[in-house]
């Protein structure tokens, strides 16, 4: 599943069921957070409660607390892009999986974000990422925003992936993408402006949800 997905699930082992269920819960008992049941969040993911229990371990395995703070999430996600700089993309990236705004990622949140980008439907996908690039949360996504985004994302890929980039590129993507969503030409993208418009060119929704080959 990834990077950040892969370092939280790669050190776990397989048991048997039974012994699954105790370990989980004694563990749940060890942690400043108690995750909510894994048969809530069962219901409100669409992962099984195996596949659960596997996120749970390994997430627990990088932050034996039960959550993760800004810097650890950052240097987590730096040892995948050793030759870019990952500190602003992750940086929004937390922020969008922080859905209670207090500085902390809980198990629950992170795997109802992860239920949404790797097995939401399109336009659940779709609001997730227009969250992520609608930065100052006011529903509408500038130009500015999604400028923001796109050099984040340019910068964590790093100078080996785009030997040939030129620090304008990003400004160029942004306004050929920002032309076609701003539909009434406003100066903002709405939420409906960017589903459509994503669902209208397919390499314009690739491009948007890039974020998803970087998880």
């Amino acid at each position: 599943m990834g990077a950040v997905v892969g370092t939280l699930t790669m050190q776990t082992k397989q048991r048997q069921p039974s012994r699954d269920k105790v370990d989980d819960e004694l563990e749940m008992t060890m942690v400043c957070h108690r995750p909510e049941g894994l048969e809530q969040l069962e219901a409100q993911t669409n992962f099984s409660k195996q596949e659960l229990q596997v996120l749970y371990r390994g997430f627990k395995n990088e932050c034996p607390s039960g959550v993760v703070n800004e810097e650890t999430f950052k240097h987590i996600y730096a040892q995948f892009f050793p030759h870019g700089d990952a500190s602003t993309y992750a940086h929004y990236l937390f922020k969008a999986f922080d859905t209670t705004n207090n500085g902390s990622i809980k198990f629950e949140e992170f795997v109802m974000g992860l239920s949404t980008l790797l097995r939401g439907s399109v336009r659940e996908k779709l609001e997730w990422t227009f969250h992520l690039y609608d930065i100052n949360r006011d529903g509408f996504i500038s130009k500015e925003e999604m400028t923001e985004i796109v050099r984040a994302i340019y910068d964590m890929m790093g100078k080996y992936t785009y030997p040939a980039l030129k620090g304008d590129v990003p400004k160029q993507h942004v306004d050929a993408f920002f032309q076609k969503m701003d539909k009434n030409k406003d100066g903002v993208v709405t939420l409906e402006e960017f589903i459509l418009a994503c669902q209208e060119d397919e390499m314009m929704m690739r491009s948007m949800q890039l974020f998803e080959n970087v998880m």
